[in-house]
C-alpha cells in the first residue's frame, strides 16, 4: 500500500541531509554538475550556435546540461547505494539525491518543451502560455514526488475509471496519455525543426523547393506524432477512418478556403513562378517577398510594412513579378517649362543631369521626352531606368528631381504655375 511521507520519516531525511553522508552526496553531485558542463562545453566548441536545442545560448540553458547531468546523478546514485551502507553502517544514505535527482529530470522536461517550442514558433505569444504552464506542472510534479505524494495520488486516479465503448479508461491512463502525446509531439517538433534547418542551410537559388521539402517533412512528421499520440492515450486509430471522413466533409464545406490556400502554397512551391526574394505587386500592395508557408505568403513592402497574402489569392488573380524575368525598373518624373523655351538645347542638359544620379542605369540611358503641350506651360517626361527596386524608389526619385531642378536654375529656364487674371468691370 502506497503511503505519504509521514512527518517521522521526513525528519529523518532532514536529518539526513545533516549527516557526513549526505556532505559526500552533495560533493558526488556538484561532480556531476561540473563533469557535465565541461563534457556540454566540449562537445559545444568555440562557437555559439544560435537557437540550438541542445546546447542553448549558455550551455546551462540548452537540453544537454541537465539530460547529461541526470544520467550521471543516477549513475553516481546507483553507485552509492552499494558503497555507502558498506562504508558507513547507520547511516541514511541517498538523502541528498533524493532530491536533486526530481528537480534534474524536471529541469530537462522543461528544457526540452521550451527549447523545442522556441525553434518551432519563435514568435508566437501562445506558446509562452504553454512554456510557464509547463514549467508549473513539471515543479509541483517534483514536490509531490519528493515528498511521496505522487505514487498515492497516481493510484487514487487509477481508481476513477469509466468505459468508452467496450475499453475502460482511468484518469491515470488519461493523464499519462497526454503527456506520451506531448512528449511525442515536441518529438516530432524537434525533428522537424532540425530537418528545416539542414535543408534551408546554404540554399540560394532553390530556397523555394527546399522550403516546399521541409513543410511536407513537418506535416508528415506532426501527422506520425499526433498518430503516436492518439494511440499512447488509449484512443483506438479505426476512428481515425470516421474522423477523416468527417474532416473531408469539412473541407467540402466549410473549409475549402483553407484547403485551397494549402493546395495553392505547394503549387506556388513547386512550379517556382514566385520565389523567396522577388519584388511582387499583388491586391495594389508591392514589396519583396520575405517568407512562403503552406498557407500565406509574407510580403515586405518598402516602407517597412507587412502584408500576410492568401497564397489562393497569389494564384487565382493577377501577380506583377518584377523579379521573374528583369529586375529593372523604368521610372518617370514631369516637370513644365515656359513656352518659348528652347527645348533642342535644353532636353540633351536634362539627360546629361540625370546619367550620373548614383543608381541611374546607364544602359537603357535616360531619355526626355515633350509629352504634352499643358495650359500653363511645355511638359517634359524624364524617363530612366534602375537595376534595384528592392533599395527604394523615392530616394532616387528624389536625386533625379534635385538633379534637374539645379540644371533648369544654371540654365534660367522658368518653371510656370498657374496664373488667373481677373477683370473688374467699370
Amino acid at each position: 500500500m502506497t503511503r505519504t511521507l509521514s512527518a517521522e520519516e521526513l525528519g529523518q531525511w532532514l536529518q539526513a541531509l545533516l549527516r557526513p553522508t549526505a556532505l559526500v552526496e552533495l560533493a558526488v553531485f556538484l561532480g556531476c554538475l561540473l563533469l557535465a558542463w565541461l563534457a556540454v562545453r566540449v562537445l559545444r566548441g568555440t562557437d555559439r550556435l544560435q537557437g540550438s536545442i541542445w546546447f542553448g545560448q549558455r550551455i546551462v540553458d540548452g537540453v544537454l546540461f541537465p539530460a547529461l547531468a541526470l544520467l550521471l546523478a543516477l549513475l553516481a546514485r546507483w553507485t552509492l547505494a552499494s558503497l555507502l551502507p558498506n562504508l558507513v553502517p547507520n547511516q541514511v544514505p541517498m538523502a541528498v539525491f533524493k532530491l536533486v535527482v526530481p528537480v534534474l529530470m524536471s529541469l530537462a522536461v522543461i528544457r526540452l518543451t521550451v527549447r523545442v517550442l522556441q525553434a518551432s514558433f519563435p514568435h508566437s505569444g501562445v506558446m509562452r502560455v504553454v512554456e510557464r504552464s509547463v514549467s508549473w506542472v513539471a515543479w509541483i510534479a517534483v514536490v509531490l514526488w519528493i515528498t511521496d505524494v505522487l505514487p498515492l495520488l497516481l493510484q487514487e486516479l487509477d481508481g476513477i475509471t469509466w468505459k468508452m465503448g467496450n475499453t475502460r479508461v482511468s484518469v491515470r491512463n488519461l493523464l499519462e496519455g497526454t503527456v506520451t502525446a506531448v512528449l511525442a509531439l515536441l518529438l516530432s517538433l524537434w525533428v522537424s525543426s532540425l530537418l528545416e534547418a539542414r535543408l534551408l542551410q546554404g540554399a540560394t537559388d532553390n530556397l523555394s523547393i527546399r522550403k516546399m521539402a521541409a513543410n511536407l517533412l513537418r506535416a508528415l512528421l506532426l501527422f506520425v506524432g499526433l498518430v503516436v499520440a492518439l494511440s499512447a492515450a488509449g484512443m483506438d486509430l479505426t476512428a481515425l477512418g470516421v474522423l477523416g471522413g468527417a474532416l473531408g466533409v469539412g473541407i467540402g464545406f466549410g473549409l475549402q478556403k483553407l484547403a485551397a490556400n494549402y493546395v495553392s502554397g505547394f503549387v506556388i512551391l513547386a512550379e517556382r513562378s514566385m520565389r523567396i526574394g522577388d519584388m511582387v505587386k499583388v491586391d495594389g500592395f508591392e514589396g519583396r517577398i520575405t517568407d512562403i508557408s503552406t498557407r500565406y505568403t509574407v510580403i515586405h513592402a518598402l516602407n517597412g510594412r507587412e502584408s500576410i497574402v492568401p497564397n489562393e489569392m497569389m494564384i487565382t488573380q493577377r501577380v506583377e513579378n518584377c523579379s521573374l524575368a528583369d529586375p529593372r525598373v523604368q521610372m518617370k518624373t514631369t516637370v513644365q517649362v515656359a513656352y518659348g523655351t528652347d527645348l533642342e538645347a535644353l532636353m540633351p542638359r536634362l539627360t546629361a543631369a540625370v546619367a550620373p544620379v548614383p543608381r541611374v542605369l546607364a544602359d537603357p540611358a535616360p531619355l526626355v521626352l515633350l509629352s504634352s503641350f499643358a495650359a500653363d506651360g511645355l511638359e517634359l517626361t524624364v524617363a530612366y531606368w534602375i537595376g534595384d527596386p528592392h533599395n527604394g524608389e523615392g530616394n532616387v526619385r528624389s536625386a533625379v528631381n534635385l538633379a534637374l531642378l539645379r540644371t533648369l536654375n544654371v540654365a534660367g529656364v522658368e518653371i510656370p504655375f498657374p496664373q488667373r487674371v481677373v477683370r473688374q468691370a467699370n
